[in-house]
């Protein structure tokens, strides 16, 4: 993944069609036609009442339709005056009040109709889509533009305002964050709105080109108007003075004053944890919503979409952080990401959550320095465990009855604490030695299992290395790289001195080494030989390796018998399991598992025959893999060639034995030397967990129903996995058993079983809790945008396995769409936002992954942009990859550095990563050099009139020659110091993978396509959309039955 392929043809060479095309029903949309509203909103609502309730600031997306919505603000109401919600009606609009409960949406209301209280809910981001008039006519709001264009008016952010969606814990937050708010009477401040205001347009302007700007408020003056004050009340919360109102404009939207309400239905002093300190009063959530002041031209009738001011996660992955601050003894994010930390309190609520209801677990995430995972052992006490659920200690458990008893806080059965563990317990309930018990005060902890947590004796950890050794494996290099780097690591495989050690190479017939004798006697088929112990043998070893490239040299055979390879490495390693590392190089063609060239049938796809290609044609590698998991041998597959390998059948044994696809293809030592070099040591030297099982224990209620990632299941929720890592993840559907969850706080426990390296069988567990919610509001504003693109992209790219990848790709698509439909539902109404996208602020950045996703290499296009091993080997990495390594590949981070490198003033350190750009050409500039990485490459690009100092400063006399033969290494100038110091922190930010690095030139095709063009998932390319017409089809598909 992420290597050149110069054999492959250009990317644009072949047609395409649109993936993201709308269905027949939807009105095609062209991003260079003119399209027009062929009806304007008239509605005029009377001046509501004084008494009646305020509507609520929301945060404002890029405002570029052309019609006016219809309404007009609500004047100021006295300062004498409370503001008070009306009673509940069945009359009321807005979401429903409770979780099993669903109106249809009515039509816009008039001034007489009440609103409903849950309309007080936090507004959200919204969106005009794009409209232009055509050429030569008038639409029907030509008349609000012959007036004369004040100047541009900033919409900056509103007040911060209390989220009313209810969350119920019985678990308080931390002391600096608490939530238990007191209600305020909050008077409004709007001023009325004149002719001239009516006609105002706000103009877009970014703090500097290219970027959507940061900051709440642009230059534009505002009129000031002062704003009424907070009764600030003790135990409450007083928010910051307001800023300054914006004026009304035709598109546009007047909040009223913000209104403060309580986000959980019980005060903190109810709410006590057991251990915790007492509750103190505090103040409440408060949720702050971004806005951008919007626009066109004064005096000009486009109103088009202004694609800079759309969201970007620029800053890389945004962690949601709500639910840590509620329950701080969480485990990390690192470990568990809910894809919302609201649970939904009944089945209906739930299946109004189109997203998906998951988790993603790494369990053997690293830790940052200082943060380690506690080791705990029991000793003779044993691990104490509840004897129902089997959930292990945490510190969610109450201490009840002076200390001699426990609650289980995942089945709530009442256990005996034996008499070694006994303590005393104060006034609260909290343990005397909770300082010295950190299975009760962290969410991440690691017990050392007794005997009776193991079925035979910890096995040693074991390599078992299957190489290919044909002709091509010889001439590409890869023979000799691969034994250099296995030689290397040998002072540091994880075990020593347990490790265990062996070869076997095959060609058209096996060759098997004794590594107890000397090499003259090199055919010695006994299982006791094949396996040693690599401090004992490590001079056998060493030679072994040394000789390995020159014994082959002269080999001409182009056969490979793989899969009586894989049937004797399967007889060496079943007597104690471990890792088999296979390196292979050309298609199997001899023996059992021989595989045909399918080839990529371009006449096969889009037809329902398409998905075959991506699927094990023959059921041997599935059955071996079977086999391999039952004696916990994992397999890690590592392929090289530039022809077809069927690494759909060959990645089957990474996917089912919790493994690992690595892909080179075309393979040279000279060019891929390094990143293969790199990643099998890092295979061979991070720490590993061996011969495991995992299963997620969660509340009464709900439970985990599918699983998705590289393993084997055992049994309904066990997964079996031979080994494990830090760079792998995995992903679980969640399901409510019980039609209306009657607890308040739900808790989940991930268990790792294993054998460390070191011989212990050991239990690393991970506790969390969420709150259980009954609004579908709370639940989008808890929403964890990693985690759900996390988990749409494993079921995406499962789909892709018995269906078309147009069909895979429009599952993205419509859940998007069916989830902003159902946020549209709750606000559209009372907000009256005719015409305008809106969004939850915590998934703002989704339609561009959802966009990212759809281009990525297993799901875009079809026949002509990409390779079938390539696309399945993306396949299986991205099943296995963390949320931050997968939202990086999705959308990867472009720089530019030729300011930076002509500095002479700069240090070679000072150069700042995060600075990204977005991935559009219109960020690329033709005097620029650029660096792109998505994790897996780096590609330095060259602007055409890009100053040739700085090719010669980095390439030296190589600068002018074709950039597919040059290969960038470090030169005696300061230039090129500084460029390598960026590679250096690129690559230490995620040492998983190593990013080759790839030289382009501007205007060099296929190469420039292929490496960067293809990749700026915001443009336009090979039949895809881009970033503007992909949000205009949203919003048209949200709109429809809204």
């Amino acid at each position: 993944m992420g290597t050149e392929n110069p054999s492959r043809p250009n990317y644009a060479l072949r047609p395409a069609t649109n993936p993201l095309s709308a269905p027949p029903s939807t009105t095609p949309f062209l991003s260079s036609g003119p399209v027009i509203r062929s009806e304007a909103s008239a509605f005029r609502p009377a001046p509501p009442t004084p008494s009646q309730f305020p509507t609520p600031p929301f945060s404002s997306g890029p405002l570029v339709g052309s019609e006016a919505p219809g309404f007009r603000p609500q004047p100021s109401v006295r300062p004498s005056e409370l503001v008070r919600p009306p009673p509940l009606t069945q009359s009321s609009y807005g979401p429903p009040t409770t979780g099993f409960q669903r109106f249809p949406t009515p039509p816009l209301p008039s001034a007489d109709h009440m609103q409903h209280p849950r309309s007080l809910l936090s507004g959200p981001p919204v969106v005009t889509p794009p409209t232009r008039p055509q050429g030569g006519s008038v639409s029907s709001q030509a008349s609000s533009y012959s007036q004369p264009q004040p100047p541009s008016i900033s919409m900056g952010s509103p007040p911060q305002n209390i989220k009313t969606g209810q969350i119920i814990s019985n678990v308080p937050p931390s002391i600096d964050r608490p939530f238990s708010p007191s209600r305020q009477n909050i008077q409004p401040i709007s001023p009325p709105m004149g002719p001239s205001q009516a006609t105002a347009r706000g103009t877009f302007q970014p703090a500097f080109p290219g970027y959507v700007s940061s900051q709440p408020y642009s230059s534009a003056q505002v009129p000031s108007v002062r704003p009424a004050p907070f009764q600030s009340q003790p135990g409450g919360y007083t928010p910051p003075a307001p800023p300054a109102t914006f004026l009304a404009q035709p598109r546009g939207y007047m909040p009223g004053p913000p209104v403060t309400t309580s986000s959980v239905p019980y005060s903190r002093d109810q709410m006590q944890l057991p251990g915790m300190a007492p509750p103190i009063p505090s103040q409440g959530l408060v949720e702050d919503f971004s806005s951008l002041s919007l626009g066109s031209v004064p005096g000009s009738f486009d109103s088009g979409l202004d694609v800079k001011a759309l969201p970007r996660p620029l800053d890389g992955d945004v962690e949601q952080k709500s639910v840590a601050e509620m329950y701080p003894m969480n485990c990390g994010p690192r470990v568990l990401r809910l894809t919302t930390g609201g649970i939904p309190n009944s089945q209906s609520l739930a299946s109004r959550w189109h997203l998906g209801l998951g988790a993603i677990v790494c369990p053997l995430a690293e830790s940052p320095l200082g943060d380690e995972v506690p080791i705990v052992n029991f000793g003779t006490t044993g691990i104490i465990r509840c004897r129902r659920c089997r959930t292990y200690v945490n510190p969610y458990v109450a201490f009840t009855d002076h200390g001699r008893k426990w609650r289980c806080n995942i089945c709530s059965l009442l256990n005996d604490v034996p008499g070694e563990y006994f303590a005393h317990v104060d006034a609260n309930g909290r343990r005397v030695d909770l300082d010295q018990r950190p299975e009760l005060t962290k969410g991440s902890v690691e017990f050392i299992a007794p005997a009776e947590y193991m079925v035979r004796p910890p096995m040693p950890p074991l390599y078992f290395f299957l190489i290919d050794v044909s002709i091509s494996a010889v001439q590409s290099g890869m023979l000799e790289v691969v034994a250099q780097t296995i030689k290397s690591c040998l002072d540091n495989l994880p075990g020593s001195p347990r490790t265990q050690i062996g070869f076997l190479t095959y060609d058209s017939t096996l060759h098997f080494y004794n590594m107890k004798a000397n090499l003259d006697d090199i055919f010695v088929p006994l299982p006791d030989d094949l396996l040693v112990n690599l401090s004992e043998s490590r001079t056998v070893v060493e030679a072994f390796l040394d000789s390995l490239p020159s014994m082959f040299q002269e080999n001409m055979n182009v056969e490979s018998a793989f899969g009586p390879a894989l049937k004797a490495a399967f007889m060496v390693m079943s007597q104690l399991g471990g890792k088999l590392i296979i390196f292979q190089n050309t298609l199997p063609s001899l023996g059992v598992g021989r595989l045909r060239l399918r080839g990529d049938d371009i006449r096969v796809y889009g037809t329902d025959k398409e998905h075959s290609l991506r699927v094990p044609e023959d059921p041997f590698y599935k059955q071996m893999a079977a086999e391999f998991t039952k004696y916990q041998v994992a397999v890690n597959v590592y392929a090289f060639s530039g022809k077809y390998t069927d690494i759909a059948s060959l990645g089957t044994l990474a996917k089912y034995t919790g493994g690992q696809v690595y892909y080179y293809p075309c393979f040279l030592s000279a060019i891929h030397k390094d990143k293969l070099r790199h990643e099998l040591t890092r295979d061979l030297t991070r720490e590993t967990a061996w011969e495991s099982v995992m299963r997620i224990r969660c509340g009464k209620g709900v439970r985990f129903t599918s699983f998705h990632g590289n393993f084997m299941l055992r049994s309904t929720d066990l997964l079996a996995l031979p080994a494990v890592d830090c760079d792998k993840a995995y992903a679980a559907q969640l399901s409510l058993e019980e039609t209306l969850l009657t607890t308040q706080t739900v808790y989940f426990q991930v268990a790792l079983l294993y054998t460390s390296s070191s011989g212990e069988r050991r239990i690393r567990v991970h506790t969390a809790a969420a709150p259980v919610v009954a609004d579908l509001g709370e639940m989008y504003r808890l929403a964890d945008t990693g985690a759900i693109v996390s988990l749409l992209s494993r079921l995406a790219i499962e789909k892709t396995l018995s269906n078309k990848l147009e069909d895979a790709r429009n599952s993205v698509r419509l859940r998007i769409v069916k989830a902003f439909r159902e946020y549209r539902n709750l606000y559209a109404v009372q907000h009256r936002l005719v015409g305008r996208m809106i969004y939850p602020e915590s998934l703002k950045f989704l339609p561009l992954y959802g966009l990212a996703l759809s281009k990525s290499t297993p799901l875009r296009g079809g026949y002509a942009d990409a390779q079938l091993d390539e696309r399945c080997e993306a396949g299986y990495t991205i099943m296995a990859l963390p949320v931050k390594k997968l939202l990086k590949l999705l959308y990867p981070t472009l720089l530019r550095i030729d300011d930076f490198l002509v500095n002479s003033s700069a240090p070679a350190d000072d150069f700042d990563i995060s600075k990204r750009l977005p991935l559009t050409s219109e960020s690329l500039d033709t005097r620029g050099v650029y660096i792109f990485d998505d994790g897996f490459r780096l590609v330095i690009w060259f602007g055409r009139s890009a100053s040739p100092e700085i090719a010669r400063g980095l390439l030296g006399e190589d600068f002018g020659a074709d950039f597919s033969k040059v290969s960038l290494s470090q030169r005696d100038n300061e230039m090129s110091r500084k460029l390598m110091k960026i590679f250096q922190k690129c690559r230490e930010s995620d040492p998983s993978y190593y990013q080759l690095c790839h030289l382009v030139r501007q205007g060099e095709q296929p190469r420039e396509g292929y490496f960067l063009l293809s990749n700026l998932v915001e443009d336009q390319a090979g039949g895809a959309s881009g970033y503007a017409d992909w949000f205009m089809q949203l919003h048209r598909q949200v709109q429809q039955n809204a």
